[in-house]
């Protein structure tokens, strides 16, 4: 009796040290190394449904058209070592350590799916909507209702956002870019992403990042003394108590950076669209 005793003892104890390594090893992070002038891109097997980058030095954003691509880049070189959570639609959370490796970056990683899976690309639910989210934007687009004082100017540049529309599920965003200077304006990455209203010396920053369902046109750059006009098409959200919405243009390898906060009472200027 006490030797079935002792061999079941040793039996749960084997199995816990089994299950402890296997937990250990799904919520292992995964190393990437990225690079300034080149993209990674990591495939998930479920959709990407929430990022949240450890330093602003890292730019992120889903590939367009599907749902489980994210593409990563260095916005800096030789950044400080940080991090990248991930969480996907089957509720599995992601962690990646980011370092800086301009030679021999991680070009494409693949996450196993698991047995008997063999799907590559998840085209977003969106995307069989497409067409409608376009012709709203359109609609945006050419609405005369223009809102005031949601702009930021530097470098001779000016960001601003003079119209918020809603329809259903999707809010469109108008956006002016331009470019007074003499010098033009190569575009690298315009974001969204809600942040802490103010920061803290203690805590970290958290920024959740928001990505764009289209955009009435793709911008890689702004002529000099000119000016661009472009609806982008989000999923609805609100705006928490001391978070700012934020966007963010980054020039291509240059520092002329420009950032526009808008605060939840700023959406209740928004425009409802009729159906088409």
């Amino acid at each position: 009796m006490k030797n079935i005793k002792s061999w079941l003892t040793i039996g749960i104890f084997i199995i816990t040290i089994a299950v402890s390594a296997q937990d250990n090893q799904s919520i292992k992070a995964n190393n990437v190394q990225l690079s300034y002038a080149k993209t990674t891109s990591i495939v998930f097997p479920y959709a990407v449904k929430s990022v949240d980058r450890g330093s602003q030095d890292i730019l992120v954003q889903k590939a367009k058209g599907v749902e489980n691509i994210l593409l990563l880049k260095a916005g800096k070189q030789n950044f400080t070592q940080t991090n990248l959570t991930v969480v996907t639609s089957d509720g599995k959370l992601y962690s990646f350590v980011l370092n800086f490796d301009e030679l021999c970056p991680t070009l494409n990683l693949t996450l196993e799916l698991g047995p008997n899976l063999d799907r590559d690309v998840l085209f977003s639910a969106e995307h069989k909507n497409q067409r409608e989210i376009q012709q709203y934007s359109q609609l945006a687009l050419s609405k005369k209702k223009k809102v005031s004082g949601l702009g930021a100017s530097k470098f001779s540049l000016k960001l601003r956002v003079n119209g918020i529309f809603i329809h259903q599920d999707v809010m469109y965003f108008r956006v002016l870019i331009g470019n007074n200077s003499r010098i033009n304006y190569d575009v690298d990455q315009l974001r969204f992403f809600i942040r802490d209203q103010k920061k803290s010396k203690r805590t970290a920053s958290q920024e959740l990042e928001i990505l764009p369902l289209s955009a009435t046109s793709n911008i890689s750059k702004i002529s000099d003394n000119s000016e661009l006009t472009l609806v982008f098409a989000i999923p609805k959200f609100t705006i928490p108590e001391k978070k700012l919405f934020t966007l963010q243009l980054i020039e291509k390898n240059g520092g002329r950076h420009l950032e526009l906060n808008i605060k939840n009472s700023d959406l209740t200027r928004l425009e409802i669209l009729s159906n088409l």
